[in-house]
């Protein structure tokens, strides 16, 4: 059993203090649980930049963040596609212009439930490539900003990643024989978990000024199988989501904690601690040790470097 940290409540953005002059950068920002943890370091004075696919969703997103915080509210969005390598260079080419320092990198875009097998322009199975691959190569190429702020980068994992095969599928990554939705969502996932404990282990070997923390939203009611899942999975998730689901803001306060806690461990997956870990106070989750085998973690971060041409000395 996870001993918990922060009391019978768990962890609540009331711990937050003041974030002024901290910038936070948010992949998937313009609806859900993103949306929602801009808002949590809005309302702490913080700066916020989104990075989102859709222009109009994301204008939409941060007028209404400044009609909550005033026109003034420190928000503004880089467009970027996870699912295109280019997209991902491009758009940290110009977050590296115009950002002068990042408190915290949250990735927290993702997509799921893919029903066919679907391949990314670089040719990878599209929710490893945008879960995984896209957020791998932007990790790398905003590390040395994230150091100098003496940063934090923040996975957001599933509780996914202990389901389905419990492994990442080296021989057949994009899945080419046997593709099912949920065996390939769980592999994206737990890579997201393997690539985000490595990459702890090897900023402290290092002695890297970079914080890495990794956490679940739990079942929260946002819009992550809007665009992607089949018909019916949409059905059934429509359905029980009012009974099984906490709100998109709870679900954010897992990925918030990370960036902005001072209490955090290594080696942790911080979410929702009841009802089988979808929902409850925010603390110390029980980690499944697929997420911590380090054979799978040096072979997954070789080939990370390989397929987005990444080389990464951290």
């Amino acid at each position: 059993m996870t001993k918990g940290n922060f009391g019978s409540k768990g962890w609540t953005p009331e711990r937050l203090g003041s974030l002024k002059g901290k910038t936070f950068v948010i992949t998937g920002a313009n609806s859900g649980a993103g949306f929602e943890a801009s808002r949590a370091f809005l309302s702490r004075g913080a700066g916020v930049v989104m990075l989102n696919r859709s222009t109009a969703k994301s204008e939409a997103a941060i007028a209404a963040l400044r009609e909550e915080f005033g026109e003034t509210a420190d928000v503004t969005f880089v467009k970027m596609d996870l699912a295109e390598l280019a997209s991902v260079r491009a758009a940290a080419g110009e977050l590296l212009r115009k950002t002068p320092r990042i408190d915290a990198l949250i990735c927290n875009a993702a997509i799921a439930q893919v029903p066919r097998q679907n391949l990314t322009v670089d040719g990878f199975e599209s929710q490893l490539g945008v879960n995984h691959f896209g957020h791998f190569l932007l990790c790398g190429l905003l590390f040395e900003r994230i150091e100098a702020s003496r940063g934090r980068i923040v996975v957001v994992g599933s509780n996914a990643y202990k389901m389905g095969l419990k492994r990442i599928k080296f021989e057949d990554m994009n899945f080419d024989h046997n593709y099912t939705a949920w065996n390939a969502y769980a592999q994206s996932k737990l890579a997201q978990m393997v690539f985000g404990y490595e990459l702890q282990r090897r900023v402290q070997a290092a002695g890297k000024a970079v914080t890495v923390q990794v956490c679940h939203p739990g079942a929260s009611r946002t819009n992550l199988l809007k665009d992607t899942a089949s018909t019916f999975n949409k059905i059934v998730w429509a359905i029980l989501a009012p009974i099984i689901a906490q709100s998109a803001e709870k679900g954010a306060w897992p990925e918030v904690m990370c960036a902005a806690e001072e209490n955090v461990a290594t080696e942790t997956l911080y979410g929702p601690t009841k009802r089988a870990e979808t929902v409850g106070p925010v603390d110390a989750c029980p980690l499944d040790p697929c997420a911590l085998d380090r054979d799978a973690a040096a072979k997954l971060w070789t080939i990370s470097e390989q397929k987005t041409s990444l080389t990464w000395s951290v």
